[in-house]
């Protein structure tokens, strides 16, 4: 009965589906670099292809005309539909049945954005050329809502053959693309957070109100999972600590040790180093300790890059143009980094979030908003409905994408699900959290729990 709220186990395949995903050792560096180049082309290549996404503001505009109504929910969701096919479809495909042409569909989409570039590019831009396009702003914002989506894909289609063992997580060295689901967040949360736009006077009770969902939703997940009997792999937090308590932690720390931005890099880099110092010395320590600190280091140096990239644009010349070169200089020198470290120092390791693992996880991060810095080489409209959609709920899509991942898990018997089945359950699953995030988006439903 321990652990259970019904005489009969609801998860009696639980110790088969932790095994399935334990003792993995992770892909190799460069597919992970091919995955991360997929997600954002599609983007890119969907917002070049796209039509303006007016509809929902349209509809703000005429709601006291059923007829306009009508005609912009209908346009809303048409073109939300349009995102998903061309976008998490395609993303999704990848990530299971075609994974084995991984390499093919990057080099394809890279010369499709290519040829695009040259010989779509309107003379307005090549006369004017980046420095007098928008912000990045919204390329930040994509990039954001390209690592919740991403992650809402991989949380339940792990749990199925058709998803390759080598993304996932790996148990200790090495890495899988779902390894850098967690250093993702903490760097998209770092690029934006208060302390890169160097707000100072935000009390700690406030910064303990900002963080009280994730403290929340990290208790839930601790009561919900006993309640059910549900699978947790041990050696991915622990027993008593997951994505949300990291995330948290990082944050009130941050909120509770104040260090200007100008500074944080460096002192996120000395904790890097005495990580990396201490597990030269000592090789099991970290694996037997929290790694908390190794998150607060790739947060602070976040905190930095968001501070100099993105909010202090008062020096000369800093304008999109400027961006945009040192962001792709960043990406490249992140991944090599990432690279030497990993064959040189210490492997790749996400359990002790070591340096190689940061190096690696901000090298991917800047990849990807790179490339997605490639929509102002042509004419698009605004952000895609599907970004707009998780930009607004972005923690209510990952609530409710983890609610429908356990309420499958509990369901079906995912290890056993033949490759069509599997593949049809994440294609219902992922149009029915796009849907239901559109809907919120569409009627103005934002989920605030503070």
């Amino acid at each position: 009965m321990e652990g259970r709220l019904f005489d009969k186990p609801l998860n009696p395949n639980k110790h088969l589906k932790e095994q399935f995903v334990s003792n993995l050792t992770g892909s190799s560096l460069l597919e992970i670099a091919a995955l991360s180049t997929i997600v954002p082309a599609l983007v890119v290549l969907r917002k070049w292809c796209s039509e303006d996404n007016s509809g929902k503001d349209s509809a703000k505009k005429n709601d006291d005309q059923v007829r306009p109504v009508h005609k912009d929910w209908i346009k809303y969701f048409h073109t939300l539909l349009i995102d998903y096919l061309t976008v998490v479809l395609p993303v999704l495909l990848v990530f299971t049945v075609f994974s084995e042409w991984a390499y093919m569909c990057a080099i394809s989409l890279v010369i499709l954005i290519s040829i695009y570039i040259m010989f779509e590019r309107s003379p307005s831009h090549l006369k004017a050329g980046l420095s007098q396009l928008p912000s990045l702003r919204a390329d930040i914002s994509s990039y954001r809502v390209s690592v919740v989506l991403v992650t809402c894909l991989c949380i339940l289609a792990v749990d199925f053959k058709i998803f390759p063992r080598r993304y996932a997580k790996a148990e200790t060295y090495g890495s899988g693309i779902m390894d850098l689901g967690v250093g993702s967040f903490v760097v998209a949360n770092a690029l934006v957070s208060r302390q890169a736009r160097n707000i100072t006077s935000v009390s700690f009770k406030t910064a303990l109100s900002s963080i009280s969902p994730l403290l929340f939703l990290g208790f839930a997940r601790i009561i919900s999972t006993w309640g059910v009997d549900y699978q947790v792999h041990v050696g991915e937090y622990g027993v008593h600590w997951n994505f949300f308590f990291t995330l948290a932690a990082v944050s009130i720390l941050t909120s509770i040790v104040r260090i200007h931005p100008k500074y944080c890099g460096l002192v996120g880099l000395l904790i890097l180093a005495g990580i990396d110092f201490s597990s030269l010395v000592r090789q099991t320590f970290h694996f037997n300790n929290p790694f908390l600190k190794g998150y607060w280091g790739m947060f602070l140096i976040g905190v930095s890059l968001g501070y100099y990239l993105f909010i202090n644009t008062t020096s000369k010349g800093k304008n999109r143009n400027t961006q945009v070169v040192q962001i792709w200089v960043l990406a490249i020198s992140f991944w090599i980094l990432a690279v030497i470290s990993d064959s040189c120092i210490e492997r790749v390791s996400r359990r002790m979030c070591n340096f190689a693992y940061v190096m690696l996880v901000f090298g991917q991060n800047f990849q990807v908003l790179s490339i997605l810095t490639l929509v102002g080489f042509a004419p698009h409209k605004k952000n895609l409905v599907l970004e707009d959609a998780f930009n607004q709920n972005m923690l209510g899509s990952f609530l409710l994408a983890n609610i429908l991942t356990g309420l499958v898990n509990l369901s079906v018997n995912t290890l056993s699900a033949t490759s069509l089945n599997a593949f049809m359950i994440l294609s219902v699953y992922s149009f029915t959290l796009c849907m239901v995030t559109g809907l919120a988006h569409f009627c103005g439903v934002r989920m605030k729990f503070w």
